[in-house]
């Protein structure tokens, strides 16, 4: 037997091979048989009988030299998996189930049943073997049962065939290299025989031990099928599992034995196998009859490989979030069919930038505080950001993923955390979540946080708003707060902790909403839709619209693209696009370039993001803050808004550490359904509010989420933008007596009114009126 020679799956060395002279004349006559009994007469292959008899007396002789490489291997399909940030599983997806390897990593046992069972001359002719070709001709002529005389390099070459129609979509290419005919045969010959001029034996064995179908479920090579039967690689596979792989090959949906009616002539078939290996002196007496005495269902250990995003179980929204990622993005592929190729063929390694232990954090407190099939119709989800990076951590919502056309009920296949690119999720106008874009808007224009501005609701004609960018008209607007009635002026920071709406529209009136439209952009605000250009796949700055009533967050986007925005004033200014996917590897090992989460250091001035944390802290801090019942454990530093739009519809809560930003998102997807009087997990919420469902759930989420985390500290405000704080009120004078009236009192100087804390943070803002506080929304 030849020395074996290991070279790589893809790139096999030529070489030029000789033929001894005795085999000669008996593979000329084999050939001429088969192109005549397919009445092929095949052009090109000459043998170099012309130098003379002295020619044949020689060792070898080279033969067909002018004989072109028609068949070149191509790149094998294989199979990509989707891996977490500490290498676990997330999915595997393929064309066909497949894991290249080397021939070496194929054990003895393996190769041996194969050459024993389909070419047992395989290391003795070249390409074609004229003893079986003869043999079966002369069969086949007298009408005996139907032989076959292909060799393991024709094999080899009918699957190549088969496998390039595949890959180039030509379902007639796969009939024809699968046709019963002469002319199939004698095609499959001359290639043959033109391959073993360019391939080592070994070569081939090992492209044929890749390249062939194992089973009858898309098990295609050796390796998936030893994992898939026998749950252990190629190289340690025994001889009896061997024998059972090998006898497959030949029909797979008969031999399958994974298939329980298929056992009988799977056993039959594998124990065919054992004899040909003891006949050939592969396998002693003793180990033949063991094997052959051992049920074959005994030696199987069926692991089937779970496929798609449905096999990510809670993940899966996150691993759809990623394969759209490589569908939709020219980083993988110059067009769509490139990119699927990619994916569904490329055997990629694809680490992603996943927490298993916060993902599973999400999910479990997702499920907890919104039940899925909840009788108020609610659907929730969660999605955290690493500030400084982009990396997506976790991403869950309480609907289970089905991505199937026909979904089960109570599940989808719509992304709430993720834009339509990536998700098919239109978006949910974020509220008041919108509200820190405007406050740093209002910094950067020279205002500060302890400026007063009017609470009193005012209906202002849209000349009143000042745009340097365009111009808009419509209705008045001025909404107002849906909880108490605030009247007179309160500091920008009161109206910022308590999201008052009616404060936020003076705000409106006094800066510059394309300022406004630029600053959220760059802070990293993206929307799902807009009036310019309807739905939005790659939205620009152009397509965040400019109206008064966008500073109560009337447009819509996504969780994840507000949790990546809020991830800039995490970072003290620095905008990173989100980003889940940080390397994909190839089967040779070397890196694809993956997205770049661009980050930008100067989204916002490092002195505008740390004046507006410190004012999202007092939504913590501040006994009237919408989220001081929120507060994270162990006294970690936090910063926060609230969210709830129009009709109650959608309600958020946003908040963040230096280390991690988390956005929930608690509402309806299709963005219609009112929830003024709902009842959850036995409580009534009339009506709800962002921190009333969504808050509580960051909450839980987020003291698993940091356990054991450091404790940060953001970084100090500017104290010029904070401002100064108005002095206290002068005391109230004491009752002054006169002695004509003695004992009546003067009046003291009046104070405002207390108003008592909101019941809960939120409300309602229109853009046409609407009320409002602690939220946006409109039409």
């Amino acid at each position: 037997m030849a020395s074996r020679q290991v070279a790589t799956p893809h790139e096999p060395r030529r070489m030029t091979r000789t033929i001894p002279a005795t085999q000669l004349v008996a593979l000329l006559l084999a050939f001429v048989l088969v192109a005549g009994a397919g009445g092929v007469l095949t052009a090109g292959l000459t043998i170099p009988l012309a130098a003379g008899a002295d020619a044949l007396t020689e060792q070898s002789v080279t033969l067909f030299d002018e004989v072109p490489d028609e068949l070149v291997p191509g790149t094998l399909s294989q199979a990509s998996t989707v891996l977490a940030a500490d290498g676990s599983r997330l999915a595997t997806f393929y064309a066909q189930n497949r894991i290249v390897v080397p021939l070496d990593e194929v054990s003895d046992a393996m190769r041996n049943a194969v050459i024993a069972i389909e070419d047992e001359r395989f290391y003795e002719h070249a390409g074609v073997d004229p003893y079986g070709m003869m043999r079966a001709f002369v069969n086949n002529a007298l009408q005996r049962p139907q032989q076959g005389a292909s060799t393991l390099t024709q094999q080899y070459v009918k699957n190549v065939l088969i496998d390039e129609a595949d890959r180039n979509n030509d379902p007639f290419g796969i009939i024809e290299a699968r046709e019963d005919s002469n002319a199939r045969k004698a095609r499959e010959a001359k290639l043959a025989i033109a391959l073993e001029q360019t391939m080592s034996k070994d070569e081939i064995l090992q492209g044929y031990l890749n390249v062939a179908q194992f089973g009858k479920y898309n098990i295609y090579g050796v390796e998936t099928a030893a994992r898939y039967f026998f749950d252990k690689s190629a190289k340690d596979l025994t001889p009896v599992e061997a024998a059972t792989i090998a006898g497959i090959t030949k029909a797979p949906s008969k031999f399958d034995p994974s298939v329980e009616e298929n056992q009988r002539l799977a056993q039959a078939r594998r124990d065919a196998v054992l004899n040909k290996m003891w006949g050939l002196g592969y396998l002693p007496t003793d180990e033949r009859d063991e094997a052959l005495a051992t049920p074959i269902a005994d030696t199987l250990h069926i692991t089937p490989v779970p496929t798609g995003c449905q096999a990510a179980g809670g993940s899966a929204f996150f691993c759809q979030y990623v394969i759209s990622e490589i569908m939709t993005n020219s980083v993988f592929g110059e067009t769509a069919a490139d990119r699927e190729a990619l994916l569904y063929r490329g055997g990629l390694t694809i680490r992603t930038t996943l927490d298993i232990g916060k993902q599973v954090a999400a999910e479990q407190t997702v499920a907890a505080h919104v039940p899925n099939g909840n009788d108020a119709g609610l659907e929730a989800a969660v999605v955290t950001v690493e500030p400084g990076t982009g990396k997506i951590l976790a991403m869950a919502q309480n609907v289970p993923f089905d991505g199937r056309t026909e979904r089960d009920p109570g599940t989808t296949s719509v992304n709430y955390s993720a834009d339509p690119l990536h998700g098919a999720s239109k978006g949910f106008q974020p509220g008041s979540n919108f509200k820190p874009f405007v406050l740093a808007q209002w910094l950067k224009e020279g205002h500060t946080l302890w400026e007063s501005v009017n609470a009193t609701r005012v209906v202002r004609p849209q000349s009143a708003f000042h745009s340097s960018c365009s111009t808009f008209g419509g209705n008045p607007w001025g909404p107002r707060n849906a909880e108490g009635s605030l009247s007179g002026n309160i500091s920008v920071l009161r109206a910022t902790y308590e999201s008052v709406n009616t404060a936020y529209a003076s705000m409106a009136a006094e800066i510059d909403l394309c300022g406004l439209r630029n600053t959220a952009w760059d802070a990293g605000f993206r929307p799902t839709q807009s009036d310019r250009s309807g739905t939005l796949f790659n939205p620009t700055v152009e397509d965040v619209d400019i109206t008064p009533a966008m500073v109560l967050g009337t447009q819509t986007t996504s969780p994840l693209q507000l949790a990546a925005a809020f991830g800039t004033l995490a970072s003290n200014g620095t905008y990173c696009a989100p980003i889940a996917i940080t390397q994909v590897t190839q089967p040779d090992g070397t890196d694809l370039p993956v997205p770049s989460a661009d980050c930008n250091p100067n989204a916002l001035a490092p002195n505008i993001a740390s004046t507006v944390v410190y004012a999202m802290e007092k939504v913590f801090t501040e006994s009237r803050g919408t989220g001081r019942n929120s507060r994270l454990a162990d006294g970690r530093v936090a910063a926060g808004k609230t969210g709830t739009n129009q009709g109650h519809a959608q309600t958020w809560f946003t908040g963040f550490t230096p280390q991690l930003v988390t956005t929930v998102w608690v509402g309806e997807a299709s963005g219609e359904t009112s929830h003024d009087d709902i009842w959850l997990n036995g409580v009534r919420h009339r009506p709800m509010y962002g921190s009333r469902v969504a808050a509580p759930l960051w909450q839980d989420y987020m003291n698993q989420a940091l356990a054991g985390a450091p404790l940060l500290d953001f970084p100090a405000p500017d104290q010029s933008l904070v401002g100064t704080p108005p002095p206290p009120p002068a005391p109230t004078p004491p009752p002054v007596t006169t002695p004509e009236t003695p004992g009546t009192e003067v009046p003291g100087v009046p104070t405002d009114p207390i108003v008592p804390p909101p019941a809960d943070n939120g409300g309602r803002g229109d853009g046409n009126g609407g009320e409002g506080r602690d939220g946006g929304g409109g039409n």
